[in-house]
């Protein structure tokens, strides 16, 4: 189980403290957790701080009972998190199978690294051998790394917005793996996420707004109001329009 902790993140902009996040205290347990919230509101700057790409002002990390907040990227990857950022990174000169060797942290068969691909949907015969560089599309890294996450197995994987930049027929493929991966869920999932599709598979959801945690629930606790007030702004829109 992850759980924050009176997580604080403050910057300084010309001579003025800002504060990103405020006295945020979440539990994350084993499940399909997506968190969401206006732009601006804190969410990828949290994942940043779970994750250990940023370190919070004040406040404390755990992780199955340890405190992990002075610990590095890498000790935190050791212990079992994955991050899938919102653009994934490029490798020239690394194939599609050397990055899931690097992941699964020792070299697997082939057959083994093709049923990671196939998992997201790829075929492995047409790009086991790629190498992972401008020639592949937003959608096909994005499933390269899900592969990756899933060759980790880790106990807590986050997923950056995975939606961001791909097109519809991408999109809809994504769902399917996300779909597929709650069904076979072992440890934690977070998605940070706006879509209502990605919404409606989750066990939970976590709505961060302003820096702060404004609401948390199972599905059915939160969507329903969240639904709602796109509704209304929807509404208000068309009338300004």
């Amino acid at each position: 189980m992850l759980e924050l902790q009176d997580i604080c993140y403050q910057v300084t902009e010309d001579s003025q403290d800002i504060d990103i996040l405020r006295d945020v205290n979440l539990k994350i347990d084993d499940e399909f957790t997506v968190i969401t919230g206006p732009n601006g509101g804190g969410k990828s700057t949290m994942a940043k701080i779970i994750t250990g790409i940023v370190k919070p002002t004040s406040g404390r990390i755990l992780l199955d009972g340890e405190d992990i907040t002075d610990l590095s990227i890498t000790e935190r990857a050791k212990r079992g998190i994955s991050f899938a950022f919102q653009q994934p990174v490029r490798f020239k000169g690394l194939t599609v199978l050397d990055l899931l060797n690097l992941a699964h942290g020792e070299k697997l068969s082939l057959d083994a690294a093709c049923q990671y691909m196939s998992e997201v949907g790829l075929c492995a015969r047409d790009y086991i051998n790629r190498e992972v560089n401008a020639s592949l599309s937003g959608g096909e890294l994005k499933r390269i790394e899900i592969a990756m996450v899933l060759a980790r197995g880790t106990k807590l994987s986050i997923f950056d917005e995975p939606e961001a930049g791909i097109d519809l027929w991408s999109f809809n493929n994504l769902i399917r793996v996300f779909e597929e991966m709650r069904r076979k869920i072992n440890g934690s999932i977070v998605i940070i996420s706006h879509q209502e599709r990605i919404l409606n598979i989750a066990d939970r959801i976590v709505v961060i707004a302003d820096g702060k945690v404004t609401d948390q629930g199972t599905k059915e606790e939160v969507l329903p109001k969240l639904l709602t007030s796109s509704e209304a702004c929807s509404t208000l829109m068309d009338k300004v329009v």
